[in-house]
């Protein structure tokens, strides 16, 4: 086996296996080129790749046309909306990606951010910073009913993890079936706004329409909120005055809406609001063993379109010449 890997992806080989080493055994050459993928860095490198492993940044046609012996997109992650699917499918291009590999770390990060919204850790942090020990009063898990929202291979990784700290939890998703049998201490709602009566709620849904706008948070009192999914789940400037007027208590999230570099703060970055808001730069699958599990199975997938099998996680349909039968 032979051929080029273009890597655009930040983190790929940056954990504890040496998976540039996995490709270049495989008879691969590794290039790595502009994670932020502007055509004119790109192009030198994309027009002699054979596979492309991929990070967050789009895949365009543009980008695909200054690849002519490109065979796949290795999504190093679990989405792919950020590749132009129908552009690839038309170059006979295979897209994968590494579903399932992030999760763990992405429910884990979800747990921290809600403790630390419930025990004010960041509201006492900036008090003792500025000389002020006075105390801050929080709540506890214990016996807190915590609202989630998407029920997939997170959602539900957070619900074990919670529930073990004593949580009861109540889980909505159109697509839970009404037949399956919930865990002793889960709930069913039958509909999102439910969950805007419990003490916290977390939200992993896939995004694309706003759940937590400004009705849903007329239902909430005091609620702890939590988004380790997408900013657009979200109305940021409703949930900003829902912070000023109490109904929720804290807001902690893995992503915002505006994160271009030098874009305007938003509304929920506002100074009256520090602490009270507490936002990461998408450290979600940013663990160590996340990382590994993306990478090995991104190399997988290339590997195997490379050796002309069918990959471990296809997301469009192989195309018959690329892959053999």
């Amino acid at each position: 086996m032979s051929g080029t890997v273009l890597v655009t992806s930040r983190s790929f080989g940056s954990g504890e296996l040496d998976l540039v080493a996995t490709l270049e055994r495989a008879g691969c050459e590794v290039v790595f080129g502009d994670p932020h993928h502007e055509a004119g860095a790109l192009a030198p490198a994309l027009a002699r790749a054979d596979a492309w492993i991929a990070g967050t940044a789009p895949v365009t046609a543009e980008l695909l046309d200054h690849a002519p012996e490109l065979r796949v997109v290795a999504r190093y992650g679990v989405g792919f909306d950020a590749v132009d699917l129908g552009a690839a499918e038309e170059r006979r291009i295979v897209v994968t990606n590494t579903p399932g590999a992030n999760s763990a770390s992405v429910a884990d990060l979800a747990v921290a951010l809600l403790l630390g919204g419930l025990r004010t850790v960041a509201v006492g942090d900036r008090a003792v910073r500025g000389g002020d020990w006075s105390a801050v009063r929080g709540r506890e898990i214990d016996g807190l009913e915590v609202g989630v929202a998407g029920f997939g291979r997170i959602g539900r990784l957070f619900a074990e993890r919670i529930h073990a700290l004593g949580a009861r939890v109540l889980a909505y998703d159109p697509y839970l079936s009404v037949d399956e049998t919930l865990p002793h201490g889960y709930r069913r709602a039958e509909d999102v706004a439910e969950l805007a009566a419990c003490g916290a709620v977390s939200l992993h849904a896939p995004g694309g329409s706003t759940v937590v706008d400004a009705a849903w948070l007329g239902r909430a009192d005091g609620l702890a909120l939590v988004n380790t999914a997408r900013a657009d789940l979200v109305d940021e400037d409703a949930v900003a005055a829902a912070l000023r007027d109490g109904r929720l208590s804290s807001y902690s999230a893995d992503t915002l809406a505006s994160e271009a570099v030098g874009a305007s703060r938003g509304a929920l970055l506002a100074d009256d609001l520090a602490g009270r808001v507490v936002v990461t730069p998408h450290l979600g699958a940013q663990t160590v063993q996340a990382i590994d599990r993306m990478g090995s199975g991104a190399v997988a997938n290339v590997l195997a379109v490379l050796a002309g099998e069918t990959p471990p996680n296809p997301v469009t349909p192989l195309p018959a010449r690329k892959v053999s039968s």
